[in-house]
């Protein structure tokens, strides 16, 4: 009579001992339901519903064709290689990520040169051999060549590239008409959506993997180059080396992403541009090359509760500018640091991804008309674009600051600038400021990112020249209010100087 209660506990205390070690049973209990295509479930109503699990062998059929292996050779001298180096995988020039485990080093053997084989893969766009992939596959090389079909090969011509996004079109010359894959719409994606990876990951052509799309948006700081425009969709379909320039597709067969880049020490961080990206540039890399952007010249930051409080903004809508380039068009229009920037022509800014796309989507030579908010009112200015530098980012490195004995209610001591300093710092003279001579680590400047050797020429509105002025604005703060300092960061490192805000709050 006891013996079903025994078998009861038995299983219990398999599942118990099961999940204690991280194991998953696998073996038929009777306490699982039935892994079927064709599912059944039963709802709250009582009611019988069937969950399909779909199959992706009809897409696989469908896409691979048109799903290239790419091959690129450069001539590298000794002791220098080309940052883009092959795409073995979505990671050069992202050693952000991780180097490609293939490339092993090189005996010295006399020779100043050698040849450097990589690999990376594309998709077919066009049946006349039109093939798009990822730039930083094929900057640089020499010689391209595509696998393609059933074991066949062609050499490929770099019609155009765009380091700001990553992205290039290649061509193949063949006597044939080519499969082209369909393009989808990436705007129209869904954090949950099914997402499938094809490419060459580590040289096993046609690799399928499925996962689902993770989430959208993503910024990752490879580059100066493309800091302005990474837009990345997350997947956690598997994406190894090899797999830069292959398609992310949905489950209709069509392209949303270009697979571009992995995180290391990770498992299932996977990153694709939007193929709503590529669709936009297409016509310029195919009719001149390159793309062009128009470009205003100024550094913008989402406006988070600290900088809200701080500029008492009433709402995080908008385009923060945290930095304007001298001579450029947002200069000349008389746009200033401290600016928040609400509306381009009639399109509402929300976040400065919308300020980005609409300017570098408009020819260099357009007049754009820019609302912003300054010191709370709003005003209206009118830029004319100019043509975007090739490497336009920011340049601003990240130090640890030294701790130091705080001189001050904030945590920081200051002095003016001399001679002695200037040299020491390898200030401009024309810079005019105080000095930041040292920071105590727990504090609020500490908190606020301030450095040993930064130069604060503004706070909350007004210049400072001396550490009575600096002194004045800080003692007459209260209590919870915030200190917007406009500091000046010397170039170390070789880096180049930089300008942003220091939002300190008061303790």
């Amino acid at each position: 009579m006891n013996h079903p209660v025994k078998r009861t506990i038995s299983v219990a205390a398999i599942a118990i001992a099961s999940a204690v070690g991280g194991m998953v049973l696998t073996a038929d209990l009777g306490l699982a339901p039935k892994s079927n295509a064709q599912q059944t479930m039963q709802t709250p109503t009582g009611a019988v519903a069937s969950v399909t699990i779909p199959s992706f062998a009809d897409v696989a059929e469908r896409v691979m064709p048109s799903v290239v292996s790419i091959t690129t050779t450069e001539v590298v001298r000794e002791g220098a290689r080309r940052p883009g180096g092959g795409g073995g995988g979505g990671v050069d020039p992202f050693d952000f990520f991780f180097p490609d485990p293939r490339r092993q080093p090189r005996q010295q053997d006399g020779d100043d040169e050698r040849k450097e084989v990589s690999g990376g893969s594309g998709f077919i766009i066009s049946s006349d051999g039109y093939i798009l992939t990822n730039n930083h596959v094929v900057e640089g090389a020499t010689k391209v060549e595509v696998h393609y079909g059933d074991d066949r090969r062609a050499d490929a011509k770099v019609i155009g590239r765009d380091p700001a996004t990553d992205l290039a079109l290649i061509k193949i010359n063949v006597d044939e008409q080519l499969p082209a894959v369909r393009l989808g719409d990436s705007d129209k994606i869904r954090v949950g959506d099914w997402a499938l990876a094809i490419g060459n990951p580590l040289q096993f052509e046609n690799t399928l993997t499925v996962g689902v799309i993770s989430a959208k948006g993503r910024s990752l700081g490879i580059s100066a180059e493309t800091s302005s425009f990474e837009n990345f969709i997350q997947t956690d379909a598997a994406i190894n080396f090899g797999n830069s320039g292959g398609p992310l597709l949905n489950i209709q067969g069509e392209v949303i992403g270009i697979n571009t880049a992995i995180r290391a020490m990770a498992q299932n961080l996977g990153f694709a541009t939007p193929v709503n990206v590529a669709k936009k540039i297409y016509p310029q890399l195919k009719a001149k090359g390159k793309v062009t952007r128009g470009y205003l010249g100024i550094r913008v930051e989402e406006i988070d509760e600290t900088k809200k409080a701080a500029f008492e903004l009433p709402n995080n809508r908008g385009a923060f500018v945290q930095r304007v380039e001298e001579g450029q068009p947002a200069e000349k229009a008389g746009i200033r640091h401290g600016d928040v920037l609400i509306k381009v022509d009639n399109m509402d800014i929300r976040r400065t991804r919308d300020l980005i796309d609409y300017v570098s989507d408009q020819p260099p030579g357009t007049n754009v008309k820019i609302t912003l908010i300054r010191d709370g009112r709003q005003t209206s200015v009118n830029a004319k674009t100019t043509d975007r530098p090739a490497a336009a980012g920011d340049t601003e490195e990240d130090e640890t600051a030294p701790a130091g004995p705080a001189r001050n209610r904030i945590g920081m001591s200051i002095q003016e600038l001399s001679a002695g300093s200037r040299q020491m710092y390898g200030l401009d003279d024309s810079l005019r400021g105080v000095l930041v001579t040292s920071v105590k680590e727990v504090s609020a400047a500490g908190d606020g990112g301030l450095l040993e050797g930064d130069v604060v020429t503004e706070m909350n509105g007004r210049k400072v020249s001396t550490t009575a002025q600096f002194r004045e604005v800080v003692d007459s703060a209260k209590s919870g209010q915030y200190l917007r300092m406009y500091v000046t960061r010397t170039a170390r490192r070789g880096g180049q100087s930089t300008s942003f805000f220091a939002i300190v709050r008061v303790p």
